[in-house]
């Protein structure tokens, strides 16, 4: 059984665009995601070849959370996807890429492949990312309201990592799970934060 990326991956095979990082194949891949159902379980188990129990600082992860102060949240994404930022006390920094809309997300994306290690966009790819190099340049200022700090012992699930090719699929498919507000009104509070 083909994994949600592996079908996005064959179908631009078929349609002959190039899985590399062009503007247009970024834009195609991002539309083929928009267009695809799925949910974070199915996926998390589809991708089992790719979890892990440590993340690693510029690697983008999907996983379950249960907020310790959800009581008190606004609103909160129970499946975050990040990516990791570095340690904190109790646990991790991340940009929720969810908190942004798409159009934000795909700007903010944009931004970010010029702190990759390589340009081979493979397994082996992360991204330099610290949070004083995100807010010591303009370009970054769409990672505001994606700043989040995540408790180790409130993470519900092994994280599954997401290699740098599948990034921008990633993105774009409808993996967020907000609770107690609707997507619109996360990315409308996001909008007036940047």
């Amino acid at each position: 059984m083909a994994t949600t990326f592996e079908r996005i991956m064959d179908d631009a095979v078929k349609k002959g665009v190039i899985p590399a990082k062009t503007t247009e194949a970024r834009k195609w891949f991002r539309t083929q995601a928009k267009n695809t159902t799925t949910n974070p379980t199915k996926l998390m188990r589809e991708e089992r070849g790719q979890m892990v129990t440590r993340p690693t600082i510029g690697r983008m992860y999907l996983f379950n959370y249960d907020p310790k102060l959800k009581d008190e949240l606004p609103y909160y994404d129970t499946f975050p996807l990040i990516f990791m930022v570095g340690p904190a006390e109790g646990g991790f920094y991340g940009l929720n890429m969810h908190y942004l809309p798409f159009t934000l997300r795909a700007r903010l994306m944009d931004a970010l492949y010029g702190l990759s290690t390589d340009q081979s966009y493979d397994e082996d790819t992360r991204l330099r990312l610290s949070y004083r190099v995100l807010k010591a340049a303009g370009k970054y200022k769409f990672f505001k309201p994606t700043f989040k700090h995540y408790l180790r012992s409130k993470v519900k699930s092994r994280f599954v990592e997401i290699y740098a090719d599948q990034w921008d699929m990633a993105l774009f498919l409808p993996l967020s799970r907000f609770k107690k507000a609707s997507e619109s009104k996360v990315w409308s509070d996001s909008r007036k934060q940047v």
